[in-house]
């Protein structure tokens, strides 16, 4: 299973790295660790929460990555309605989850609108379907790369 993205800190540093992989309309950006814990620093990071118990909590190595996480972002200017905009985040994920992602902080995001005038629906089958086979196409290309360090 894959985790989901959500702190704005991680997006940032994984989107200031250059694509792994480009398709038409996608890129995919790739980042070797963990993602941030509240508290590890950032602006918006609450304040840590206080305990008198003893809790007894091994240290978890800064390079030490178990998993892949996922993070989508779909722009409103390449995606005007929210149905489109909620289709291609699931096609996203689901796609992720079918390829199944090496470890690491990943983030895919729209680059390029879609044609108005091809996918006139704004969840048409069409537009499914394409932006499937693209995802699968890019997230293969991404697997066939060597990982960066």
């Amino acid at each position: 299973m894959i985790g989901r993205l959500v702190r704005s800190v991680d997006f940032e540093q994984v989107l200031r790295t250059p694509p792994r992989a480009r398709s038409a309309h996608f890129a995919l950006h790739h980042l070797q660790r963990a993602p941030s814990r509240p508290g590890q620093g950032g602006k918006s990071s609450p304040p840590a929460e206080l305990s008198t118990a003893n809790v007894a909590t091994e240290p978890v190595p800064v390079d030490d990555v178990r998993g892949a996480w996922l993070g989508t972002v779909v722009p409103k200017r390449h995606a005007r309605r929210a149905v489109t905009r909620t289709l291609l985040k699931r096609q996203m994920r689901a796609a992720a989850e079918r390829h199944g992602l090496a470890a690491g902080l990943w983030v895919i995001r729209l680059r390029a609108p879609f044609e108005r005038e091809t996918f006139a629906s704004a969840a048409s089958e069409p537009l499914r379907c394409c932006s499937a086979d693209e995802l699968a196409l890019l997230l293969s290309r991404a697997a066939a790369r060597a990982p960066r360090g």
